[in-house]
């Protein structure tokens, strides 16, 4: 018996087309054995003897996609730099479509993590705050590709890439498209119109400040959705699973993680399974314990990981 109530056919998951568009980044990963601590400060010494890279943020998405049998492309911009130059060579090598502009001003983004001991001791992010709107330029690039797209999903990891997005969204829904979106911020009004926003329970208490109560969250979120215009409004809430707030109500699904690992990068394999689901015709409802399974598959493993169509779909005990 399937684990979820609604799994589309193999080759109408490899016929989804999804646009991802945002904050596209390298993550870098350092492994090594700690043996020591350093005389200089209490700190553990960790002598590094493997070095890892992975698609992040945005090309993550679009890497999520990919793995689960749809089809990417990835619109970003990065900059002329060793790490774009890493993110291009990655992307071609799992065959993901881009629309990669360039911008000299910008430091492509990287997020290093130095791990021992199977835990991680530290995070060293690179990047620097454009001074101008990075993707204004690729909007003519946006609107050339939007019609072979099914789907599109915006990646907004507040890095200022993503200033246009009411532009971008209203182009969308005017297409006929699903417009999913991962927010930051406070400021969800630049996301008015889109299909689903999915944010996790410190993002959405960031704008509708804190609750107590499930009907109290209820009341605040639905005020949220019809403000903005929202069709839905997915909140993922780690170990309490997920819950959906639409014109019909609320709808919850619980976690299905057997085991955390690391929850690096779930957010992203949620959106982007959402993503193709509604890319496949499945609605909300249909999409949201779909991307529940996937989200709790993805916890279990290391990094910013993927989760294919098979071990998605696969029978209860498989």
């Amino acid at each position: 018996m399937p684990l979820i109530p609604f799994a589309p056919q193999p080759d109408r998951v490899a016929a989804a087309r999804v646009l991802i568009v945002g904050d596209a980044m390298l993550d870098r990963y350092w492994f090594g054995a700690v043996e020591r601590i350093s005389p200089e400060a209490p700190v553990p010494v960790v002598k590094v003897s493997r070095e890892e890279e992975r698609l992040g943020g945005a090309a993550n998405v679009a890497m999520n996609v990919k793995a689960l049998g749809a089809q990417a492309t990835l619109l970003t911009v990065v900059g002329e730099d060793e790490p774009a130059r890493h993110l291009r060579t990655l992307l071609e090598r799992e065959g993901i479509r881009t629309l990669l502009g360039s911008d000299p001003k910008l430091f492509t983004i990287v997020k290093l993590r130095v791990i021992g001991r199977a835990q991680q001791l530290i995070r060293i992010d690179f990047e620097n705050q454009p001074d101008h709107e990075v993707l204004a330029a690729m909007l003519s690039d946006y609107e050339r590709v939007l019609p072979e797209h099914d789907a599109v999903l915006f990646s907004d990891y507040g890095k200022g890439g993503l200033e246009h997005i009411p532009r971008m969204i209203e182009l969308a829904r005017a297409a006929g498209k699903p417009v999913l979106v991962d927010p930051k911020g406070s400021d969800y009004s630049r996301y008015a119109g889109s299909t689903v926003i999915t944010p996790n329970r410190a993002e959405l208490a960031q704008v509708i400040g804190s609750w107590h109560r499930e009907d109290e969250l209820q009341r605040k979120a639905e005020a949220l959705r019809q403000t903005h215009q929202l069709q839905g409004l997915l909140l993922t809430r780690s170990e309490e699973g997920m819950t959906l707030f639409d014109a019909a109500g609320h709808s919850s699904v619980p976690a299905q993680a057997r085991e955390v690992f690391d929850v690096t990068g779930a957010g992203d394999t949620v959106i982007a399974t959402m993503a193709v689901m509604l890319a496949c015709g499945l609605d909300l409802r249909q999409a949201m314990p779909v991307a529940n399974r996937a989200g709790g598959l993805v916890v279990g493993k290391f990094g910013t990981a993927t989760v294919g169509f098979d071990e998605l779909f696969a029978p209860v005990g498989d």
